[in-house]
């Protein structure tokens, strides 16, 4: 399947937008981001948190970057050959890393269904 950057990115907000407020309403300083594949080339990872999670965070306040909510478009275009799987891959990837930032491991999600 292939899709530009501007026409996937928008497939991304369009996710976003569906995802429930309680889910997103707590997302403080993250930022979400697409880039075309991971730092290695790969084409094995859909998506990336980038930061330090609500369970870990000590002391924090003003001056810190945002963390970062990655999702690959390459990658993700390559295990999909629809538009409607391609939007199910965005919506559980987006899922996935969010629950990156509360804190919940690959484990739980694994069990929970949502890795």
């Amino acid at each position: 399947m292939h899709l530009d950057t501007d026409s996937f990115e928008q497939l991304v907000t369009d996710e976003l937008d569906q995802l429930p407020d309680e889910m997103v309403d707590g997302l403080d300083n993250v930022v979400f981001v697409v880039e075309d594949r991971p730092e290695d080339g790969s084409l094995d990872l859909l998506g990336l948190y980038d930061g330090v999670a609500l369970t870990e965070r000590g002391a924090y306040g003003f001056g810190e970057m945002p963390d970062r909510i990655i999702l690959y478009r390459e990658p993700l275009l390559a295990i999909c050959e629809t538009e409607a799987e391609l939007r199910d891959e965005i919506h559980v990837t987006l899922v996935h890393e969010i629950a990156h930032f509360y804190g919940i491991d690959d484990d739980r999600l694994h069990e929970l269904g949502w890795a």
